[in-house]
């Protein structure tokens, strides 16, 4: 996983009042808690002062999270401010302590920066989802790192081979290009695939330049959307469990259906369907090896492969940046 990023690890409603929520995100054992203001908060799960698992525990009257074991009480920092057997007066260590990360939430996601906190210079972007737009989506894990989650969905080869009797019916197998920009670490992407008449595939160079949004967008480090239409869009967030695991937030936003029933309605027939179209994917994927990607790893490219490359490209400069990979 690259350091010195904002992910998106939960959503909203994973994180209730009152209770504090363990899990397992970029290998690592986190809780995660609402204080009274809302404020999502989390800390390494494991109690400084005799490693119990503080998801364990509750949150105390003073808007603190209390080991279940001895009750030592952690503030939204991760400083330990309440030792209960040193008395209601004692002063707890310095030391004792437990990591924290700064946490970010909109749009009904929780962000975490995982990193240095000095780094986390802007909060976490995401795409134009907010004007009108509902949504129905479901979770669902993944037994593969989750770069092999983002990789499946620039690639565009496999659409008439997965998905030939839903988004890749036609049988395009032949694709030009494909095109793809980097911009701050935005890939936008545009998609050329047709049917086989004999013709070798049109380099980028040799294709038109875009009239249209990207009908693919990624920002890094693990979200991105499906422009199906202007009024209609697919959006994931590739979550990191651990090395050989992710789990897939998705989630079908439209704009076209408005009336709350039946917008309710509309948005879980086309949950339904992504659903369907996911499943496709994750029978391929799920047994794919190595289960994490890399830019040397012994895999052959070809042209319909550019939108991966210049992924595994980026993620391997970010991570040299962060002291992850030797040059």
């Amino acid at each position: 996983m690259i350091r010195n990023q904002w992910y998106v690890v939960l959503e909203s409603n994973e994180v209730k009042a009152g209770r504090p929520v363990g899990v397992t995100r970029l290998g690592e054992k986190l809780v995660f808690w609402r204080r009274r203001d809302g404020k999502v908060v989390c800390l390494k799960d494991r109690c400084a002062h005799l490693g119990a698992s503080l998801c364990q525990g509750k949150i105390s009257p003073d808007d603190r999270l209390a080991c279940p074991f001895h009750a030592f009480e952690y503030d939204a920092s991760g400083q330990c401010q309440y030792i209960p057997s040193l008395g209601r007066n004692g002063i707890p260590p310095r030391a004792m302590r437990v990591d924290s990360y700064l946490t970010y939430e909109a749009h009904g996601l929780i962000w975490i920066f995982w990193g240095e906190t000095e780094k986390a210079v802007r909060p976490p972007r995401f795409f134009d989802l907010d004007d009108g737009f509902t949504y129905a989506g479901y979770r669902d894990p993944w037994p593969v790192h989750y770069s092999r989650m983002v990789e499946n969905q620039m690639d565009v080869m496999h659409l008439p081979h997965v998905h030939y009797n839903t988004i890749g019916r036609g049988h395009r197998v032949v694709v030009d290009g494909p095109l793809v920009t980097l911009e701050e670490d935005i890939l936008r992407m545009w998609v050329y695939n047709r049917l086989d008449d004999g013709t070798p595939p049109r380099k980028p160079e040799e294709l038109p330049a875009p009239n249209r949004p990207p009908f693919l967008e990624f920002i890094f480090p693990n979200i991105w959307q499906n422009r199906i239409s202007d009024d209609m869009r697919i959006f994931v967030a590739f979550v990191p469990v651990d090395e050989e695991n992710g789990i897939l937030y998705l989630r079908y936003y439209q704009r076209i259906v408005r009336l709350p029933v039946l917008r309710t309605l509309f948005n879980w027939i086309g949950v339904i369907g992504s659903r369907y179209i996911a499943n496709q994917d994750k029978r391929v994927v799920s047994r794919q090896v190595p289960k994490k990607t890399s830019l040397r790893n012994g895999e052959k490219f070809v042209q319909g492969d550019r939108i991966i490359l210049a992924y595994r490209r980026r993620r391997e400069e970010l991570l040299r940046e962060n002291g992850q990979l030797a040059d």
